[in-house]
């Protein structure tokens, strides 16, 4: 892979109606030693040494008729341009810091009054950051190892209903999933620490169900508990899944925020699942927010050993293309000799229609296919759901279509019929 930088870099998209060239040096400077006007003591020396540069710029061939933001600048539709624009700034500015990290390169730039779209694309980071951020501490083969599984996707589903089960409920679909054969299973993120399903008492159900399926079959099923929480709840709830031999705890990204995320990477000896739940009000304009393939560099360095990254044929707005770039992003390395690959997980309507297309795109086993309705609602039960969308698998990486393995697998056939 190519050498890191030795200044820290991030790519735009640009909208505006005023120069681009100007607007990006106004980004440059309001995002390092600059400001609206020349201060004292903003020497050309201080300059040379602190400010931001802009690298690149390249105008874009695109019409756009109206600005994609609103601004109270006066904007002439005729002038309206689009630009890439590559932005860079001295490490001494900040240090391999990633919450100032986010303050620099996505801080006051998205409300500047001549900019009508703005999207950060894509950020480089020098070396530095390798050394000071230890990424995930599992990744792809300690999830293989604690999952028992290899050469093959990890099949996985997700608690449903989301929320309204107590802890007994819980547990014996716990224990329906485990005699079906699952390798996966996760908390839905709108369960964490209710008086109707607390944390606890959760955990100690279903982990006493796991531990007794893998004393029968020595196979422990991975369940990935939502400990999302304040950073002294997410420690506790952290070491009592360690205690009871979990072998995985999930947090919800943007509830705890960068320092809570580093802050349970440096705490665990479990595997941490990263759910992207609000991705959407990040990302869904065009023009404005994040690309997922730098937003996921800053959790994979803090340290998520699984991301999120949507499904093809999803329920949500995200089109397959954008899905695989997720998942690929996720599988390539950060740095030389320090690749911190996280597993990307595959959610969101995934049945097994999805996994011809799925693998064909990714190119790769090296994930987690979470289905919920696709495993619980199968016909003959989520045992048969499980057994299905592993066979949907068999097929995709062999080649065979899927009706044509269903013919001597009817647990696939019942599922395609039933995804019809």
């Amino acid at each position: 892979m190519a050498v890191p930088p030795i200044r820290i870099e991030a790519d735009y998209l640009l909208e505006t109606a005023s120069d681009p060239r100007r607007v990006a040096e106004t980004m440059a400077g309001e995002q390092s030693s600059g400001t609206f006007v020349p201060v004292p003591g903003e020497t050309p020396e201080l300059k040379a040494r602190s400010a931001a540069r802009v690298e690149r710029l390249d105008l874009l061939d695109e019409a756009v008729d109206s600005p994609s933001l609103p601004t109270t600048a006066a904007v002439d539709p005729a002038q309206l341009r689009r630009a890439r624009v590559t932005l860079s700034w001295p490490i001494e500015n900040l240090g391999p810091s990633l919450p100032n990290l986010l303050a620099t390169v996505a801080g006051n730039l998205f409300e500047l009054r001549p900019i009508t779209g703005l999207r950060l694309l894509d950020i480089r980071l020098p070396q530095a950051f390798a050394e000071a951020y230890p990424g995930p501490r599992f990744g792809i083969g300690g999830t293989r190892r604690l999952a028992g599984v290899e050469g093959r996707p990890i099949i996985g589903t997700i608690i449903k209903p989301s929320v309204g089960f107590g802890p007994d409920e819980t547990a014996a679909l716990v224990r329906n999933l485990c005699e079906g054969g699952i390798d996966f299973i996760k908390d839905d993120e709108l369960q964490a620490d209710g008086p109707h399903c607390p944390f606890d008492a959760r955990a100690r159900a279903v982990m006493r169900v796991v531990n007794e399926h893998a004393e029968r079959t020595g196979k422990k099923v991975m369940v990935a508990f939502n400990l999302t929480g304040e950073i002294d709840q997410m420690r506790r709830r952290h070491d009592l899944v360690r205690d009871l031999g979990g072998t995985c705890v999930m947090a919800s990204l943007n509830s705890v925020g960068l320092v809570g995320m580093i802050e349970l990477a440096r705490m665990s000896e479990l595997p941490i699942h990263a759910h992207r739940n609000g991705w959407g009000y990040l990302t869904r304009h065009p023009l404005l927010g994040w690309s997922y393939v730098a937003w996921q560099k800053i959790w994979r360095l803090a340290g998520a050993d699984h991301m999120h990254v949507n499904g093809l044929d999803n329920k949500f707005s995200e089109d397959d293309d954008s899905v695989v770039a997720s998942a690929r992003t996720c599988l390539t390395p950060l740095f030389p000799g320090k690749p911190c690959l996280a597993m990307p997980v595959f959610s969101s309507g995934q049945t097994v229609r999805q996994a011809p297309g799925t693998y064909a795109a990714l190119g790769s086993t090296d994930l987690i296919v979470t289905a919920g309705g696709g495993i619980v609602a199968h016909p003959g039960g989520p045992g048969e759901g499980v057994a299905a969308l592993r066979q949907a698998w068999e097929a995709a990486v062999a080649g065979i279509p899927l009706p044509a393995h269903a013919r001597s697998h009817p647990a696939l056939a019942q599922a395609l019929e039933g995804a019809a």
